[in-house]
């Protein structure tokens, strides 16, 4: 159980998941921004250009099959709010892909430049005609000995 407890403790220590954490709590309180967003900004304009439809009211009364009360509630199927759900989403999913994009380019900018490989050396310059020449009678000087 001790060994459990300290691998436990390991694993919560570490960056990943505190950075996970932290993610989800954050996301979850982006999640209502950006609800109130798509519902009282977005949708209000999208209406506009459908003739001042309101997607939350939009539903179909589903038929019941066995016999209800006459003061029973109808039964529902609420695309309207389904529609709002998707473009909440769809915004939100740009946002994040906005912040991802602007976090990898500041890592890239903060990254140290790897430093290029070193040029190699400058070959020798070519021997002068002298040099050749007195090479040759070095060389006929070491075969005689």
């Amino acid at each position: 159980m001790k060994k459990f407890l300290e691998e436990f403790k390991a694993f919560i220590n570490k960056g990943n998941v505190l950075g996970l954490a932290v993610g989800v709590i954050i996301g979850g309180a982006f999640s209502t921004i950006t609800t109130s967003l798509t519902n009282d900004v977005i949708m209000p304009i999208v209406s506009i250009f459908l003739g001042g439809v309101d997607f939350s009211t939009m539903s179909i009364k589903l038929p019941s099959i066995f016999p209800v009360a006459a003061d029973a509630e109808p039964n529902m199927l609420n695309y309207g709010n389904f529609i709002s759900a998707i473009i909440n989403f769809l915004i939100l999913a740009l946002v994040v892909f906005f912040i991802v994009k602007a976090v990898n380019a500041a890592m890239d900018k903060a990254k140290p430049k790897k430093e290029e490989a070193p040029a190699a050396p400058p070959a020798p310059p070519e021997p002068s005609a002298e040099e050749k020449l007195l090479t040759e009678i070095r060389d006929l000087l070491k075969a005689k000995k």
